[in-house]
């Protein structure tokens, strides 16, 4: 049985309250290795003397929860993969404060009865005092078990594309720690795939994975590390497709291509097993 999109689509997402202070920056920071790196000075994303927001924290401010498994809306979660993920930051976040987030489902596109669908959904964050919109955080969900569906909707998706031709212009190597899932999952995502050995193996496989979005988050130190001389506020778009796992305790290699106007791409691979872990990346920063 697969899903029903009107009725997917009638059922909103819960609207989220985020307040939020300095040691939840912190701690998102870690989650995503942030001070690990000696050759990264990271002091200001774990040290409240100086603290700094990693952009990519947008992705766990008024997150809703996994929602997908909440019956109402009907979908086989067990098979849902995260596919794409976009953040646009439209004003630095704040280091404490209160976020309201509001969802919507944008559009769905049927692969087929045995190919499954894709579910594009975006959330919007705007600070509680002022009412600023601050990020739009846009995602897909593969869902592998709700083909034949038909489509839905014209929402707007994540924007994908191909990476430049040649070497790139710089790396950044980066190592994630064995009790990495642990320790990000205390942000906000607590999906049983990354702590459980039981349900990885459920699903496929041989342990528990990392968070595809934390591997996202220590792309976006390496964008700030090469691009933005440290500074997490110049970090203004972060865009990836996310094509293969990692397991907790892999190092991660950056390539990373700059091009004109303050855009670069890049892509993630774990070296050790030569697999491209996240594509198709695409950043936008502010220059000096």
């Amino acid at each position: 049985m697969t899903i029903d999109p009107r009725r997917l689509f009638d059922t909103p997402i819960r609207e989220v309250r985020h307040a939020y202070a300095a040691k939840d920056v912190i701690l998102y920071a870690l989650g995503v290795g942030a001070g690990s790196a000696p050759v990264i000075d990271e002091l200001s994303l774990v040290y409240e003397g100086k603290l700094q927001v990693l952009p990519s924290m947008a992705v766990v401010l008024g997150y809703p929860g996994f929602w997908q498994a909440e019956p109402q809306y009907g979908i086989d979660w067990r098979r849902v993969l995260h596919g794409e993920q976009s953040v646009e930051i439209h004003m630095p976040l704040k280091a404490e404060g209160v976020i309201l987030t509001k969802s919507a489902l944008d559009r769905v596109v049927d692969k087929g009865p045995d190919k499954g669908s894709v579910l594009y959904w975006s959330r919007r964050l705007y600070d509680e005092l002022t009412g600023d919109l601050m990020a739009t955080v846009r995602q897909s969900s593969f869902l592998r078990g709700d083909g034949g569906c038909g489509d839905w909707g014209d929402g707007e998706g994540v924007a994908i594309r191909a990476l430049p031709e040649g070497e790139p212009d710089a790396h950044v190597m980066l190592t994630t720690r064995p009790d990495q899932a642990l320790l990000y999952r205390l942000s906000g995502d607590y999906n049983p795939l990354h702590a459980d050995p039981a349900v990885a193996r459920e699903v496929g496989f041989p342990r528990p994975v990392l968070h595809g979005l934390c591997t996202y988050g220590f792309t976006a130190r390496a964008m700030i590390h090469t691009f933005c001389d440290g500074v997490a506020d110049r970090l203004r778009r972060l865009d990836v497709r996310f094509s293969s796992p990692v397991f907790p305790g892999e190092s991660l290699r950056i390539d990373m291509w700059r091009q004109a106007g303050g855009v670069a791409r890049f892509r993630c691979v774990v070296p050790d097993r030569d697999v491209v872990v996240l594509n198709n990346g695409y950043a936008e920063f502010v220059q000096p």
